[in-house]
């Protein structure tokens, strides 16, 4: 839900208010559509699907694998984006993600590596680690009254330069490996370094509806769990945002703190919680990678907390808060994982993205502006 929908919600008539009341304003359905928050990011997407369907579309970027290649790398941002919209909805910026992703996977490799901490252990220790950071960070910008940006930039460093030091103090280098083998057989490791459908893909193999290998083996063994983590915080978040009362907080607080706890609105709380929910989001984020690759560096999630912004505010949230959509920042984030392979399946030199990264931003931004502006009535 967004400020559309709570006002489209307030000046909806209910079916015991009269249905000529001249207080009520009818707003037509495309109206509505209009000032949903997604729909730049749904027509971004669909134009990108539309291009790359020409560009790129006898490279296999549309084949099951290829498919499974762009929604990998569009599920990593897509995680960041929820946590970074929620928090922008509220109001704030949380510019550490990125460096909370190297150091919650220094969290979770150095005590297995090093201490032979089970990786169970080391998970529910990198989370724990995580959550703390977000919530000193959140109680730093609400305490002291300093800008988010400020404070969230002085933990990006402070965040990289740990870990960056942790890991060459413990190994005396940038990558701590050898997770693979700690992994084996524990019973938490799977959740964010396996995959799950295997039968379903192996028979979707046999039926021929998806391709496979001379052996049988399907070219797509299983959908990665970190796939299924986005769908998971997206519905979560969604949910969260449209259908309960923190919902209805988290638009109040940053739309016009001050007035929102007149009302009884617990606004610190709130944006504590979303810088907690924000650094948990990077440690899913990290424990995907490191169960991934089997190991962790301390160059990893380098700039992720730009593109997760730009994901968010191409989704449709705005960067003066109250506005906003968790869903649309998942679009966002498909947009970005669609054009990245994109580019790399039309065979393109990869420096393209970047310009694009900052032609989306800029139309993001002019288009958000025109909404906002529409939808508090100052055009």
């Amino acid at each position: 839900m967004s400020v559309g929908d709570m006002s489209d919600r307030s000046i909806t008539p209910s079916p015991a208010a009269p249905k000529d009341d001249e207080r009520l304003r009818r707003v037509g359905r495309v109206s509505r559509l209009l000032n949903r928050p997604e729909l730049g990011a749904v027509s971004g997407l669909a134009l990108v699907f539309v291009f790359f369907a020409f560009a790129a579309g006898s490279s296999g970027m549309f084949a099951a694998d290829g498919v499974m290649n762009w929604l990998t790398v569009s599920a990593q941002l897509g995680i960041l984006a929820i946590g970074a919209s929620l928090l922008m909805i509220a109001g704030e910026f949380d510019l550490s993600i990125g460096s909370m992703i190297g150091f919650a996977g220094m969290m979770i490799a150095i005590p297995a590596v090093f201490f032979g901490v089970p990786i169970w252990l080391c998970l529910i220790f990198a989370f724990a680690g995580a959550l703390l950071v977000g919530f000193i960070n959140g109680y730093i910008v609400i305490r002291t009254g300093l800008p988010s940006f400020i404070v969230s930039l002085a933990f990006l460093f402070i965040l990289r330069g740990l870990t960056l030091a942790l890991s060459i103090l413990f190994s005396n280098r940038t990558i701590v490996g050898g997770l693979r083998e700690k992994a084996a057989g524990d019973w938490l490791a799977p959740v964010f370094g396996g995959r799950i459908g295997l039968g379903f893909f192996q028979k979707l193999a046999e039926w021929k509806i998806i391709g496979a290998y001379p052996d049988g083996s399907p070219v797509v063994p299983g959908l990665p769990m970190v796939v299924v983590w986005w769908v998971v915080l997206a519905l979560i978040g969604g949910w969260v945002l449209t259908r309960t009362r923190v919902g209805n907080w988290i638009f109040a607080s940053g739309g016009d703190a001050k007035a929102a706890r007149n009302v009884g609105v617990p606004v610190n709380g709130v944006k504590i919680g979303l810088f907690m929910v924000t650094a948990f989001c990077a440690t899913v984020y990290a424990a995907c990678q490191v169960m991934e690759f089997g190991s962790a560096a301390a160059d990893r999630g380098l700039l992720k907390e730009f593109e997760a912004i730009i994901a968010a505010v191409i989704g449709g949230s705005l960067l003066t808060g109250g506005y906003g959509s968790v869903i649309g920042a998942c679009f966002g984030a498909l947009i970005f994982g669609v054009v990245q392979q994109g580019i790399f399946f039309a065979g393109w030199n990869s420096d393209w993205f970047r310009v694009f990264l900052g032609v989306m931003l800029l139309i993001a931004v002019v288009f958000n502006n025109y909404i906002r502006r529409k939808v508090t009535g100052e055009r």
